[in-house]
């Protein structure tokens, strides 16, 4: 982004809105008889959560050498892609920017919104053509650039992203759910050098805790402060805190998730070699496949027959289905499936 506030592209009713601040949880107390928020005094969750969750911000600010202030915890990566759409984009009047095929939800909360929705095709390859980027990043109704990488449901990874960041006008969100499965370096090693960066990671994928709904966005001060300002004031449950900062305790299970997972996504592969029935396997950085059948159709019908549930990608992809890894028992089966096709 070149010489532009972070301001300038905020909405102007959210830079003059008041958050809403809970009392309790900006305030410091040894013993406090808690009658200011209607609860019960009875049951086992009968309190509202940590509304600033700052136990979860400290120590995710530790893993990964950031201010806790840089971070926003949201329920689920979605409510995150939500509020930045309402924080950036006037309704009936600003557009998104999204790669094509990508992450339907960016497209979904932006149609909410009532927010134009730009997409932006991908190669053959599924990579972006940078000259067309380029063309279409000229649209002054443009304020967010949805990135996701690795990409979900191509399984690639989105390569120069200071190019994106440089030249675009706008906020650039870079969606890294995908990110642990992936030899390449996460962008949060930019977010100093660029002031419209925001980063999104998750709970949901690597770490294995998809039920809890966690996810959090990296960026500036300024832009966590706005995402602050317009979330819920108890956005985050207290148990999904709780089964969080327990779970990040096991210092050795984001690794040893990972670990499993590539195994047998390098199993998965070597099973797909040969396989009659398919006709491409796209090269992938995430957790997942997205592979070409010769008859789609037969093939996915067959499979919910079965009751091995995938994710069709026909028509949007021609002949294409997303598969994402299992465990051995749930591979296997898959593999003797495709295999008797």
């Amino acid at each position: 982004m070149k010489n532009k506030s972070i301001k300038t592209l905020v909405r102007d009713n959210i830079l003059q809105l008041q958050p809403y601040i809970s009392f309790r949880d900006h305030n410091e107390f040894n013993a406090p008889v808690m009658l200011d928020a209607n609860e019960s005094p009875f049951g086992e969750c009968n309190r509202y959560p940590d509304s600033t969750q700052k136990k979860l911000k400290t120590k995710l600010a530790e893993l990964k050498n950031l201010s806790p202030s840089q971070i926003a915890i949201g329920n689920g990566s979605d409510e995150l892609i939500d509020l930045i759409i309402k924080i950036f984009c006037e309704p009936k009047k600003d557009a998104i920017l999204m790669m094509n095929p990508s992450f339907a939800m960016y497209g979904f909360y932006a149609a909410i919104n009532e927010n134009k929705v730009l997409k932006l095709d991908l190669d053959e390859n599924f990579e972006i053509v940078k000259d067309n980027f380029l063309k279409m990043a000229d649209d002054s109704s443009l304020k967010i650039f949805f990135l996701c990488s690795p990409n979900n449901p191509t399984g690639n990874s989105v390569d120069d992203i200071e190019f994106y960041l440089q030249n675009f006008n706008g906020i650039v969100v870079v969606d890294e759910a995908y990110i642990e499965f992936s030899e390449k370096k996460s962008s949060l090693e930019l977010l100093n050098q660029y002031s419209n960066l925001i980063v999104l990671q998750t709970f949901s994928k690597a770490w294995g805790i998809a039920g809890a709904r966690v996810g959090m966005a990296y960026a500036s001060e300024e832009i966590i402060s706005f995402i602050n300002t317009v979330k819920a004031p108890y956005n985050v449950n207290v148990l999904s805190q709780e089964l969080i900062l327990k779970t990040l305790e096991d210092k050795n299970r984001l690794q040893g998730n990972v670990n499993r997972i590539l195994e047998e996504r390098t199993w998965l592969k070597q099973q797909f070699e040969g396989i009659q029935c398919i006709s491409k396997v796209f090269s992938t950085d995430a957790n997942f496949f997205l592979i070409r059948m010769d008859n789609v159709d037969r093939v996915y019908g067959k499979m919910l027959e079965e009751e091995i549930l995938t994710s069709r990608r026909d028509p949007a992809i021609p002949g294409c289905i997303r598969i994402n890894v299992g465990n051995r028992t749930e591979n296997e089966k898959l593999i003797n499936f495709l295999k008797g096709m």
